[in-house]
């Protein structure tokens, strides 16, 4: 099963304040050294603030709008992820409860499989997905 790991950002992570959080950084490539020795990690990156981002709404007519960050309440914002295999949510949990984290929270999220839409859409549509994945250089589900 794969899961997305998403780390809350931070005051210090909206401003780009990095300068004081080497150990942070140093603590979390020792944390992250551990994730690919276990096999786990498929992929990590921190994120550039808000400030930096843009934000697409949609409305329920279709059309739509883009509004500039920052956006507010840093709390409810994404800093960074990871992308793991593990065998189960609690597998997962277990990890992250090793991370080297302070004053943050963390959200693990299942990814959905294609067999996840097996016999809830149109088989020709499940089938279209596959060869996008396939296309787009994903493993297969596992």
């Amino acid at each position: 099963m794969r899961v997305m790991v998403l780390v809350k950002a931070t005051q210090d992570s909206e401003r780009g304040n990095y300068a004081d959080h080497a150990d942070e950084f140093a603590a979390m490539g020792r944390y992250n050294e551990e994730l690919i020795k276990a096999g786990i990690m498929l992929a990590a990156d921190g994120l550039a603030p808000s400030a930096e981002g843009r934000r697409v709404v949609y409305d329920a007519d279709g059309g739509s709008r883009v509004i500039d960050g920052p956006f507010a309440e840093a709390k409810e914002l994404v800093g960074g992820f990871w992308i793991w295999q593990v065998s189960s949510l609690e597998e997962a949990v277990e990890w992250v409860r090793r991370a080297p984290f302070t004053s943050t929270s963390v959200e693990l999220r299942r990814i959905h499989e294609l067999a996840d839409f097996e016999g809830q859409l149109p088989q020709d549509i499940v089938d279209a997905e596959t060869r996008l994945r396939a296309r787009a250089g994903q493993q297969p589900d596992r």
